[in-house]
């Protein structure tokens, strides 16, 4: 699975935006799926996962009630709407996707960088103040 990721770009401080991600080599309704973030090169820390069939999403405590992951499986594509966008969003964000869409106990294992298989290549967003 080769994933995709866009809609990063430079906001100020309380604005929105919403990045995708659409997948290619494989069907994303088969995976579970995910958005982490941090400085490129370096460890990239968790943000948001949505489960197949949009079953269950999990959220960092950073971003909860300000971030919403939603997927499209029809357009192969999942998408984290940022609302409220704050300097501390500043990161490039990764989609990632696991191997087979299983499901994880306990739910923390969502959050994991190991749980995950496939990633793009990041999209950056700055937020200015």
């Amino acid at each position: 699975v080769q994933l995709q990721a866009s809609g990063g770009g430079l906001v100020q401080a309380g604005d929105s935006l919403r990045l995708s991600c659409v997948a290619s080599g494989g069907d994303i309704s088969n995976h579970n799926m995910a958005w982490f973030r941090g400085d490129p090169g370096k460890s990239r820390t968790f943000v948001a996962a949505i489960q197949r069939s949009a079953q269950n999403t999990h959220y960092a405590d950073s971003v909860k009630g300000r971030f919403s992951i939603s997927r499209d499986d029809a357009k192969n594509t999942v998408y984290l709407q940022i609302n409220s966008a704050q300097p501390e969003d500043t990161a490039a964000y990764y989609c990632a996707a696991d191997r087979a869409g299983r499901t994880y106990s306990p739910p923390w294992r969502y959050s994991l960088y190991s749980t995950y298989n496939y990633w793009g290549q990041g999209t950056l967003v700055t937020v200015s103040s």
